[in-house]
């Protein structure tokens, strides 16, 4: 076929246009994986870990039983201790955790979850706490007025720290919540340590403690803060027979030492590491389909 001069300069023409636009193309790049996730899950947040806990937490009725069966169970053991009082005896004493076994931090953990945050949050807890938003655990009210009625001493022990005003914090949600004791005698604030036993000795030096209350086993013993989740549970069995009689534990599925047990960090960050440590701690017994 022949060609015209202006059919060929239309064709060369055409080629250096295609020749062009293939320069131009961009070179075929590899997606980089997704950074690691250190902040919290990453769809609207109905697959936040703490979700389940957190429900639990805010609407269960077994959650207030729990509450209302310990306190019974530590009043029903103050009243054998003072029907048993002899003159001489040393004055009784009840002491107590605070946080999540007298004052309830709900909205705190309401909070997270709008915020789409699976995992303790230090900086927003120490945010929250001078709000005053505590509540009072079902049955903590007739228990205290039972010991402030009988002359039973109640001891605070409570590990915090939110800086320099840490005690006042303290001090100003046991007044709000009205308790008895309520002074620098009877509260003790432990900002660097979460040991508590160390107190809880001094007491018992002048005091005859009837019953520990707490959310962790922490709060008894300081044997128990262990970062193995077998040992854990082996010193605790090795102490049944005090739970319930000495000890009254309180219910908490959202945070406590038994974390430390499983990532060797009460609060550990929120990675997605950790959120596999999470699941294979939830399947150290599973069934296998068979």
């Amino acid at each position: 076929m022949k060609l015209t001069s202006r059919r060929c300069l239309t064709m060369l023409l055409a080629a250096c246009s295609c020749a062009a636009a293939f320069a131009q193309a961009p070179a075929a790049t590899t997606t980089p994986p997704p950074a690691p996730n250190t902040t919290g899950p990453r769809s609207a947040g109905v697959d936040n870990l703490l979700i389940a806990a957190v429900a639990w937490k805010q609407t269960a009725a077994e959650y207030r039983a729990l509450y209302h069966q310990g306190y019974n169970v530590a009043r029903m053991h103050l009243e054998l201790a003072l029907a048993k009082r002899k003159a001489g005896d040393k004055p009784l004493a009840v002491v107590s955790d605070v946080d999540d076994t007298i004052l309830l931090p709900l909205a705190y953990w309401g909070h997270l979850v709008n915020r789409n945050l699976d995992f303790f949050d230090d900086p927003i807890w120490d945010e929250w706490i001078p709000r005053n938003q505590m509540v009072l655990a079902p049955g903590a009210r007739e228990f205290f007025d039972f010991c402030a009625a009988n002359n039973v001493e109640v001891y605070y022990i409570t590990a915090r720290d939110q800086g320099e005003k840490t005690f006042d914090y303290a001090m100003e949600h046991l007044r709000l919540a009205k308790l008895p004791n309520v002074d620098k005698a009877h509260v003790t604030v432990l900002r660097d340590t979460s040991n508590k036993q160390n107190r809880q000795d001094e007491i018992a030096k002048t005091h005859d403690i009837v019953v520990f209350l707490g959310d962790s086993l922490n709060d008894f013993r300081r044997k128990y803060y262990t970062k193995d989740v077998d040992e854990r549970l082996k010193l605790m069995e090795s102490d049944r027979a005090e739970y319930g009689r000495r000890y009254i534990v309180f219910p908490n599925p959202t945070d406590g030492h038994w974390m430390r047990a499983i990532f060797g960090d009460s609060e550990p960050p929120p990675t997605d590491a950790n959120r596999e440590t999470f699941k294979k701690a939830a399947t150290r017994r599973s069934w296998d389909g068979k």
